[in-house]
């Protein structure tokens, strides 16, 4: 992952520009305000939550990511941008190695392979014959259409090379597939094999939506094992994941909390029934990463887990592991009149329980209101974990009791509202019949860190969270051919600078506009475009001037898109980049515009639900004209491209 990439998985859009936009305020599935850049009396100003991107509908008609933002509203240039924003993030900048560079184009070549995969599969469970029991298997566990093509669920055909075949054929190695776990290998060197077959398929996405791994139910008795995910990958991380939080983010910020389920089947249950704030963990107990991205969106979390013992077993980890990761470190002035530093939860987490014997999955799909009654009532942490601490104990023996001051003491250090705090004091002095003199004290002690040996001072009870080993280091990837459109764009006026006026003139020729710097979406494509445009139309520009051109920051990048050009088998001759490169920048457009039109439908469909009929004209209106542009680009791509200028002829001259 880029560090532009890293930036924006880390930083929500609606926060960042909240900061500057006191009047953004929540209006369907935007956010709206008065536009910071010009001054006006109607809101014209509009923030996407799902792509993460703002456009202005006023006088700048203009728009972007987060990075344009900061850009024009501080003046910034894309230095100062990303050093803002990475501070923001807590995303350290360091000079990327030629390594890195190709570990980041391999990444984005597997991803491309895995939502192939992903397409191949859900077209499978739509059509194939041979998918007719997992389309029932389906129906029994109350899936709607709807709720399948909007997570793209599939069915893996019983054969062994079936998903091994399609994608040999659109391109992809075998080694590709091994490396994104979508084949397994008994032997080095020897042929893969399918690692998911005749399995009903769940594909599991990041923040952005992107495909990155599987998770396969078995679909008949004594297939084994029942749950099967991709194994850990450059893609693929568990612990890093939550399951469906790509579809719920938004609904958790609407409704100021997120439920925490166990399993995948649980959290498409709870969106096929309307509880959209629902997210799954990936068949572990809750990671530090996995936290820390859901607190973007909220911070009131509801642990619903399974009833039975390894449930509970997993919402303690859950619950040790929250205290860890959600909590702030605040300076606490001691009696000594010393400054220490403690850990207080700025969360609010909450545990639901299931009926004995009973998984939400069973609840959602036999009484989806007993469901909400459950999130209803769930138990404050401190409730659930003195519950469940004390109940195995015997609170009338000393060993008993001491035990429960130890596990529960620490958690109530942690409460910072004085009042809540003595409450839940008298409730253990209460239950573990020890004056609350003497609780108070021990409340009061300064937690043990280390002993002078360097070991710990007190051993954590086993069910308490341990932190993860470090992952081991991963080789370095192959370097790989290839780039997305952007990149190649640039790399081709990189590699053949000179072309750049006659592609300009091309373009004019066929009634489309030069290539500019608003062609580019990623930031650091348009802000390297920037700076190399003069230098791409200066007299006799060449590659070793381009370092002293370029700024510090986006030497890196640069490299990257350079490596682009030299690492092709063979030169394109002037004649393909003169062909080529005005098409690529037509579709580079086209692609932004049929954003723009997901955006504006949206919006009208806003309008729509509110009864606005202004806004209704007014968004039709800009679908219109939007509708109208495209077109246009239809043609002018159509008029660059040998078939196209065949098909005008055949059209207009018979």
């Amino acid at each position: 992952m880029s560090t532009v990439d890293e930036i924006k998985s880390r930083l929500d859009i609606v926060d960042v520009v909240s900061a500057y936009v006191p009047s953004l305020k929540k209006a369907g599935r935007t956010y709206k305000g008065l536009c910071p850049f010009h001054s006006e009396k109607t809101p014209s100003f509009v923030v996407f939550p799902d792509s993460q991107t703002w456009h202005c509908f006023g006088a700048c008609s203009t728009g972007g990511d987060i990075f344009t933002f900061v850009m024009k509203r501080e003046g910034y240039d894309f230095s100062e941008a990303l050093k803002f924003l990475a501070e923001k993030a807590g995303v350290p900048l360091e000079e990327r190695s030629p390594e890195a560079t190709q570990a980041d184009r391999r990444r984005k070549k597997l991803l491309e392979m895995v939502s192939v995969a992903a397409q191949f599969f859900h077209t499978q469970l739509l059509q194939s014959p041979q998918a007719e029991f997992c389309r029932e298997y389906v129906a029994r566990r109350g899936l709607s259409h709807d709720t399948v093509v909007s997570f793209q669920l599939g069915y893996a055909p019983d054969r062994w090379e079936a998903l091994k075949s399609h994608l040999l054929q659109r391109g992809y190695s075998e080694q590709d597939m091994v490396a994104a776990g979508l084949l397994v290998t008994k032997e080095e060197n020897r042929p893969g094999y399918d690692r998911f077959r005749d399995r009903f398929i769940v594909p599991i996405r990041d923040l952005r939506g992107q495909t990155v791994g599987f998770g396969a139910r078995a679909l008949h008795d004594g297939q084994q094992p029942k749950y099967l995910n991709s194994p850990q990958s450059v893609l693929f991380d568990k612990s890093a994941i939550l399951f469906g939080l790509d579809m719920a983010k938004n609904a958790i910020r609407d409704a100021g909390q997120a439920i925490i389920v166990e399993g995948y089947m649980d959290a498409l249950q709870a969106h096929e029934r309307g509880f959209k704030n629902v997210v799954a963990e990936m068949g572990t107990a809750l990671t530090e990463r996995q936290l820390r991205e859901l607190k973007r969106f909220t911070k009131k979390f509801v642990l619903a887990l399974d009833s039975d013992s390894a449930g509970s077993a997993a919402t303690l980890r859950g619950i040790n592991l929250a205290r860890q990761t959600l909590a702030d470190s605040t300076p606490v002035p001691t009696p000594q009149g010393l400054i220490r530093h403690e850990s207080r939860l700025n969360v609010e987490l909450l545990v639901a329980t299931m009926p004995p014997g009973k998984d939400p999955d069973d609840i959602l799909r036999e009484n989806p209101s007993l469901w909400q009654e459950k999130i209803d009532s769930a138990l404050p942490l401190m409730d659930y974990y003195i519950q469940t601490v004390t109940a195995p104990l015997d609170l009338n023996s000393p060993k008993g009791k001491a035990t429960a001051v130890k596990e529960i003491i620490p958690l109530l250090r942690e409460i910072s509202d004085p009042v809540e705090q003595a409450a839940y004091l008298q409730q253990l002095s209460r239950l573990v019949k020890i004056g609350e003199r003497v609780l108070r004290e021990e409340l009061q002690r300064t937690p043990a860190t280390t002993a002078p040996s360097g070991r710990t001072a007190t051993t954590a009870p086993k069910h308490r969270f341990q932190p993860e080993p470090p992952a081991p280091p991963q080789t370095a990837a192959k370097p790989v051919n290839g780039g997305n459109t952007e990149e190649l764009c640039l790399a081709m006026v990189v590699g053949k600078p000179e072309m750049l006026s006659a592609v300009n003139r091309k373009l004019f020729d066929h009634g489309a506009d030069v290539l500019a710097v608003e062609d580019f979406s990623n930031p650091a494509n348009r802000a390297l475009f920037l700076q190399i445009k003069g230098w791409a139309v200066s007299e006799n520009p060449t590659m070793d001037d381009l370092p002293e051109i370029v700024s510090e920051t986006l030497q890196g990048h640069l490299a990257t898109i350079m490596s682009l050009w030299v690492n092709q088998p063979h030169t394109p001759p002037d004649e393909y980049v003169e062909k080529e490169l005005p098409k690529m920048i037509v579709r580079m457009r086209r692609q932004r515009l049929e954003k723009r039109l997901q955006e504006l439908t949206a919006l009208q469909s806003d309008a729509i639900e509110q009864n606005d009929r202004d806004g209704v004209r007014q968004w039709q209106q800009r679908i219109s004209e939007t509708r109208d542009t495209l077109k246009l680009l239809d043609k002018a791509h159509d008029a660059l491209s040998i078939m196209g200028r065949r098909r005008i002829e055949e059209k207009y001259l018979g």
